[in-house]
C-alpha cells in the first residue's frame, strides 16, 4: 500500500504520523460502513433532529455492545472467510454470533411471574376498600333544549 503526501521535506517521525493517522482513517470508515449497511444507520427516514440523534446513539449503543461482547462470542464464519483470533472477532462476526451469547448471559430480570392472575379477595368478604363515586349531575342552569320547546304536531 502507498501513501502519497504533498509536503516536502517531511522527516521520518513525520511520515510515520501521517501513516499512523491514514490507518485510523481506514478503521473509522469500515466502522461508519458497519453503522450504515450492518447496524441499519440509515435504514428509517426520520422526519426531525431529535429522532435522527436517538437513532445514531442507538446503533452507537448497539456497536459498543458488540464490541463489549466480543470475548464471549464464538466464530461463526462463512465459508470464503479466514479464521480470527477468540479475541480479535469483527463486530459484524460478534453479531452473528450473538443469539448464542444471548442464550447463555443471564439476564438482569428476576424470575418470571405466573401466567395466572392472583386469588384477589376471597368470596364472601367485605370489600374495604370501595372505589371512590363522583357525582355526575348538572353543575350549572342550562337554558332548556329545542327539542323541549317544539310542540307536537297535531
Amino acid at each position: 500500500m502507498w501513501l502519497w503526501c504533498s509536503v516536502i521535506a517531511t522527516p521520518p517521525a513525520g511520515v510515520d504520523r501521517l501513516w499512523q493517522a491514514f490507518l485510523r482513517r481506514f478503521d473509522l470508515e469500515h466502522t461508519f460502513r458497519l453503522y450504515k449497511q450492518v447496524l441499519g444507520g440509515t435504514a428509517p427516514k426520520l422526519r426531525d433532529p431529535p429522532a435522527a440523534d436517538l437513532w445514531t446513539w442507538l446503533i452507537i449503543t448497539a456497536h459498543a455492545q458488540l464490541r463489549l461482547a466480543r470475548p464471549l462470542a464464538d466464530d461463526l464464519r462463512l465459508p470464503w472467510e479466514r479464521p480470527a483470533p477468540p479475541g480479535r472477532l469483527t463486530p459484524a462476526r460478534v453479531r452473528r454470533g450473538f443469539r448464542n451469547i444471548r442464550a447463555t448471559v443471564p439476564g438482569p430480570a428476576g424470575a418470571p411471574k405466573p401466567g395466572k392472575p392472583g386469588p384477589g379477595r376471597p368470596p364472601g368478604s367485605k370489600n374495604r376498600h370501595p372505589a371512590p363515586r363522583h357525582d355526575v349531575g348538572k353543575t350549572t342552569r342550562r337554558e332548556p333544549s329545542l327539542k323541549a320547546q317544539r310542540k307536537p304536531a297535531g
